[in-house]
């Protein structure tokens, strides 16, 4: 495929998979049979590509008849960050439909040789109108290999005023990684992660922390049209739990998530569109 390619995928928003990332984070999910949308970021359970086994390479993620493809083989993939901006919210019952393509390739050199930066968009509509607007910042390193890196810990910073604590367990992840058919290893098969990777541990989800932060926001009160831009800045794994946070600030809410020992993952902002 090449980076003019629109993938297009229409299907019709099912309850069951909101139901289940509830039960997976236990928050409160919207009454979707009485008409209620579903929360930010939540798109991501919904309009899933789902590749041939045959297609995924050794990693897990789809080696060939994708957006995006892989600019070489072997090449490591990381989810960066990215923005969303909701114009109202989806609807269960309601036919959606996805267009995906890519907006742009940067190639760059990096410490540890060259880094591809790529970047997505995914446009959802649903009754004849542009509901989510987004776009994913996906890059792609050389591969490594080696022993496991320590990591180091030092004391346990409790939660505070506004932060949310989850225990991140292999079956919170493996979970996770179900519910959004993501077959990347390096956030179930810890032999893989450590020995070929050379992780620690099991990987924490991107989307995972983004979708804590929207969480919190969402307690915090933020709702209707939003904008969400979220980064992830340092690797996060499961023995170093997920501290997700939200600090209102002036017309806009600050959200991070950190591991339990204070050091911080990712950040992000949420506004009103």
């Amino acid at each position: 495929m090449s980076s003019a390619d629109i993938v297009e995928r229409t299907e019709l928003l099912l309850p069951g998979p909101a139901l289940a990332l509830g039960a997976l984070l236990d928050v409160p999910v919207p009454d979707l049979d009485g008409g209620e949308g579903l929360p930010p970021l939540w798109h991501w359970l919904y309009l899933l590509e789902r590749p041939a086994q045959a297609d995924l390479g050794p990693d897990g993620h789809p080696a060939r008849n994708c957006v995006p493809a892989p600019p070489g083989p072997g090449r490591r993939r990381m989810w960066a960050g990215g923005r969303v901006r909701t114009r109202g919210a989806l609807r269960c019952g309601v036919p959606a439909t996805r267009r995906t393509r890519v907006l742009s390739v940067q190639d760059k050199q990096g410490r540890t040789g060259p880094l591809t930066f790529v970047v997505v968009e995914h446009l959802i509509e649903q009754d004849g109108r542009i509901v989510v607007d987004e776009q994913q910042d996906i890059v792609y390193r050389p591969a490594t290999s080696g022993a496991a890196s320590e990591t180091e810990e030092g004391e346990v910073v409790p939660p505070g005023p506004g932060e949310w604590a989850i225990e991140v367990s292999p079956t919170l992840l493996f979970r996770f990684s179900a519910l959004t058919y993501n077959a990347h290893r390096i956030h179930y098969d810890r032999d893989y992660a450590r020995d070929t990777e050379g992780y620690p541990g099991l990987l924490t989800h991107g989307p995972l922390q983004a979708l804590a932060m929207a969480e919190v926001a969402r307690a915090a009160g933020c709702g209707g049209d939003l904008v969400f831009d979220y980064r992830l800045v340092s690797p996060l794994f499961d023995h170093q739990g997920m501290v997700a946070g939200a600090v209102p600030e002036g017309d806009r809410t600050t959200t991070s998530v950190r591991d339990i020992y204070g050091r911080r993952t990712a950040t992000g902002t949420v506004r009103s569109a």
